[in-house]
């Protein structure tokens, strides 16, 4: 009897401890905010941008049965101009894009041999260009190719001086550098081959038949600016707790 009476006792005690218990607040923390995580770089998008830099004729040839076709040393100049691009990143290692380019040049000088001088005045390129993505993606390696063209002159002195639009190939290749989510800078080199042909120049009793080709070296520096530079969306909503 005097255990079943304990009993009772004991299991009356529990219960009045359960129901002080329930009405005790609760002590569990809510669940963390979410964060999501940081956006994954990316060089895909539409650029623009400006450049600056040198160029030297590594050689410069033009000739006639009046003047032959000769080398000249090389002649320095400052370069300087703007692009436009897209890339594209196919993966996490692989960058490709096109680009197009326009080029103020003071690139010329005289010839040691004839006394003509002949300069650059201005040219543009449409290349394509392809590269390595590395460093966090923010650091890119690439090569380039494509089309070139250009203003070609020739001074002849009291023979006059003639001008024409040539036409050619270029390639190169730089390195540019993402220092902020939308700007990038950028070192290229670039090789550009023009050629050009000229009406002739009557020196009586001689017909003076002209052509020309640049064989333009260039350095520069430049800086771009991407529009909605597309980065991966972030993470899947979370509803609040």
């Amino acid at each position: 009897m005097k255990k079943r009476v304990f009993g009772l006792a004991v299991a009356a005690s529990l219960a009045a401890l359960s129901a002080s218990a329930a009405d005790l607040p609760s002590r569990r923390e809510p669940p963390p905010a979410y964060i999501p995580p940081p956006p994954i770089f990316t060089w895909t998008g539409i650029y623009v941008g400006l450049n600056l830099g040198g160029g030297w004729l590594d050689r410069y040839d033009y000739g006639s049965w009046f003047f032959p076709a000769s080398s000249s040393p090389s002649t320095a100049g400052v370069i300087g101009g703007a692009q436009i691009g897209y890339n594209y990143q196919f993966t996490p290692l692989f960058v490709a894009g096109v680009e197009t380019d326009f080029q103020g040049s003071s690139v010329g000088g005289g010839n040691q041999v004839w006394g003509a001088t002949r300069s650059v005045g201005w040219f543009g390129t449409l290349r394509g260009r392809a590269g390595l993505s590395m460093l966090n993606s923010q650091l890119l390696l690439y090569g380039t190719g494509g089309f070139a063209y250009g203003d070609l002159r020739l001074n002849y002195g009291w023979l006059g001086s003639q001008a024409s639009t040539g036409t050619g190939w270029t390639v190169g290749g730089g390195l540019e550098y993402a220092f902020l989510p939308n700007w990038s800078a950028k070192v290229e080199y670039l090789y550009t081959n023009i050629g050009a042909n000229y009406d002739p120049i009557y020196v009586a009793p001689f017909i003076v038949d002209t052509q020309q080709r640049a064989h333009l070296n260039t350095v520069r520096a430049g800086v771009n600016y991407r529009f909605n530079w597309m980065l991966a969306p972030p993470g899947p909503a979370v509803a609040a707790y």
